[in-house]
């Protein structure tokens, strides 16, 4: 048990562990979008301001997601 535990810790550090957090984190951009057209709709400012605070924090995980794949050493192209 402890063995499949370690793997599984093991496994956020990993390249694939990296691209499904990017995933999920990019998935959450979906979320954002519908807060946004909902505020607009309802011309709620503070709810448009949670959700560029909250866009902004996609983006920012993302980017760490990003510099974390790159310290991996990925050899993928598009990531220089």
């Amino acid at each position: 048990m402890s063995k499949a535990l370690s793997k599984a810790k093991g496994f956020k550090k990993s390249k694939s562990g990296t691209y499904l957090s990017m995933a999920t984190t990019a998935f959450g951009a979906f979320g954002v979008a519908k807060q946004v057209k909902k505020a607009r709709l309802e011309h709620d400012t503070l709810r448009l301001i949670d959700a560029a605070v909250s866009a902004a924090a996609i983006v920012t995980g993302l980017a760490l997601l990003v510099r974390e794949l790159k310290r991996l050493g990925d050899d993928d192209v598009l990531l220089g």
